[in-house]
Parts: structure tokens; sequence; C-alpha cells
């Protein structure tokens, strides 16, 4: 008898490439601002930078509707340059919500649990870009639902999302989920916090060095069938 009936999974950079999305459409933003465009320079200034303000929000020190525009307005200071950050964050959501590109074993694996488990995406993104990247992918069918946490007004790692997503899937008991994610901080916490089991996708063999302890480890996408 399987352990699980209901799987959760993350959905960028755990079965979507966000790095690939986020280099598209922030490459097609600069470039209709700045002639000429330095991934080195553009693109790690704005990735540092992101980084670093989705973990305030995971923390609760900013909201998701500052940080569409606050992001850019850091960028401006750091970059010297004199866009308006609400416009620049208008172009480049919508630039990021055509670019959806699926892991190569995303579907794979998809069609290997259709059928045997309830299946949910739970994304702490925001709603105009998800929407079209990820409830309208063509990975969506697979799912039961897709949770966004911005159209619900709560986000991982708290328990509230975890609380919607289970009521959304007509189910109850938090011991037979697992959570799949590649964030220890907010995928990983959240389920283990809520009291699932977890999966951390670590595909570059990163080091923990939280105090949050994942039920599983993995380096692939297919290795999950071996824990299902």
């Amino acid at each position: 008898m399987m352990k699980y009936k209901v799987v959760l999974f993350d959905a960028d950079d755990t079965l979507f490439d966000f790095k690939k999305s986020e280099t598209h459409a922030f490459m097609k933003t600069m470039t209709e601002y700045e002639e000429v465009y330095d991934e080195s320079i553009h693109l790690k200034a704005y990735h540092d930078i992101n980084t670093r303000i989705w973990k305030e929000f995971e923390m609760g020190e900013i909201t998701q509707k500052e940080l569409k525009v606050e992001r850019f307005r850091r960028l401006r200071e750091a970059l010297g340059m004199s866009f308006h950050p609400e416009e620049f964050a208008k172009r480049y959501m919508h630039h990021l919500s055509y670019a959806s590109f699926v892991y190569p074993d995303a579907e794979r694996l998809m069609e290997e649990l259709k059928g045997k488990f309830k299946m949910a995406i739970i994304t702490n993104g925001l709603t105009q870009v998800q929407t079209r990247r990820i409830r309208n992918a063509p990975l969506a069918k697979y799912f039961q639902d897709v949770i966004i946490s911005e159209e619900i007004g709560v986000s991982k790692p708290s328990p509230q999302i975890f609380v919607h997503a289970l009521e959304k899937l007509g189910h109850a008991d938090a011991g037979n989920v697992l959570m799949i994610g590649d964030s220890l901080t907010s995928d990983i916490k959240g389920g283990e916090d809520f009291g699932m089991d977890t999966c951390w996708f670590n595909p570059e063999g990163k080091e923990n060095r939280t105090a949050v302890n994942p039920t599983y480890e993995v380096r692939t996408l297919m290795d999950i069938l071996d824990i299902l």
C-alpha cells in the first residue's frame, strides 16, 4: 500500500526552469532600456537583489505588492540607471508571464504519477506571472489545483497555505502528504512545520546549512519515483 495519497509540488526551480524564464524576461526588458546588455553585470545585480528581497518576503518584512516594484527601485540605484521602476516592473512581468520552460524530466514524472495521487502545485509567485506561466502551461493538466500565494494572501512557509491546499483537495490528513520543492526555507520548512513529510529537490548537491531536516533528498526528478 502506498504511504502517500497527496503529493504537493513547488513550481519554480522544481518543475519549471525559473532561471531560464528569469534570464529570458530580464534580457528582453533590459534591452528595451539599455542599448548594451551585459548579463554578467545587469542580470547578476538583479539576481542578487531579487534573491534578497524574496527572503525578506519569506520573513514577513515586505509584501508581495511592494516587492514587485521595490526590487527594480533597488536595481536602478545599483546600476545607476534612470528608468521608472513601476514601468520596468510592468514590462518585466509581462515578459516573464510568457516565459514558461519546464524541466525535461517534469512531464515524464507526471506521466508516471498521474491517477495514483492527488497532486497540486503551491507557488510563492505573483498571480499575473504564474497564471500564464504555470496554471495555463501544458504541465498543469496533471494537477487538481495550482495555488498561487498572491491570490490567496498567504505564502510558504506559512501553514495557512497548506491548510488551503488540502481543503481544495478535500484531504485532511497531513500524515500521508509529501511536499516536494527546492527551497529549504519555504517548501521544506513549511511542510515540516505543518507535519508533512518533505522531499528536498537538490540537483546541484548544495549543502544544507539550516536547521531544517527534509525527510528525503533527491538529485533528479525521476528519483522521486523511488520514494513514491
